[in-house]
């Protein structure tokens, strides 16, 4: 097992045909054999201007300490509905079937999200919630682990509170009132429990997804952990961080 900090071989693999249905994996020096799998899912407010270099940092101290990483990117919410979460659910499944698939324990994955990557490593870990025929619904390996950091876990409320200048409604395509059934299927505090254990990474500063989120999803889900650390929103990306302390306990579980 390499050690943090030591290289890692990083290949970008496409997973569909359009120019976000791309991830990026990084192997560990040195892994031959079935192992752990970090699937990370950058923030943004799933705005177009994002992409998964917001998670470079983090995903090279996780493959410095031997997991395989598959940092994933998606649709932006300027697609059309519901693009974001079928790319989220096709970029997964994709992890097992890829180029490292085969060095992927399927009984050793954890989905990792900052911010709106943090609303869709909640709602990958529930999609055996959802009916047949929504979108993300079907066969799939269930994650055994979900870390999501400072997410937007509660739509409703972000909607209600204007969280992003109106990132949930260009999400979704509307309100809750105009979109109810998109709600249902997206939101993942409509999903909770997702039977998947999870710990949620939230810090104590966060002015960009107030604390209020992780507790209304913790809410619905009390054998979800809440864990509160010092600092604000992008705290969670600096390796150095007590935030990604916390995340690197929680995956300890792995």
């Amino acid at each position: 097992m390499s050690g943090p900090g030591e290289p890692a071989v990083r290949y970008v693999e496409s997973y569909g045909s359009t120019s976000r249905q791309r991830g990026e994996w990084w192997l560990p020096t040195g892994r031959t054999d079935r192992g752990s799998l970090v699937v990370l899912v950058h923030g943004g407010y799933w705005r177009d201007r994002y992409d998964l270099s917001l998670e470079d940092a983090v995903a090279a101290d996780l493959c410095g300490r031997g997991h395989l990483v598959w940092n994933v990117d998606y649709a932006p919410s300027t697609a059309p509905w519901p693009a974001t979460l079928t790319d989220a659910a096709a970029a997964y499944d994709f992890a097992f079937h890829g180029r490292y698939g085969g060095l992927v324990d399927p009984e050793r994955v954890a989905v990792v999200g900052h911010s709106a990557g943090g609303h869709l490593a909640l709602w990958l870990a529930s999609r055996s919630a959802l009916a047949a025929g929504a979108p993300g619904a079907g066969s799939h390996v269930v994650p055994k682990l979900a870390v999501p950091q400072a997410p937007v876990a509660a739509l409703v409320q972000a909607h209600a509170l204007g969280l992003g200048d109106g990132a949930v409604a260009a999400l979704l395509g509307g309100g809750p009132s105009d979109v109810p059934g998109r709600y249902a299927v997206a939101d993942p505090v409509s999903l909770a429990p997702s039977g998947v254990p999870t710990t949620i990474v939230h810090g104590t500063a966060d002015d960009v997804v107030p604390m209020s989120q992780s507790e209304d999803y913790v809410a619905v889900s009390p054998t979800t952990g809440l864990v509160r650390v010092p600092g604000g929103h992008f705290t969670h990306l600096d390796p150095s961080s007590d935030a990604w302390a916390a995340a690197l306990t929680a995956l300890t579980a792995l």
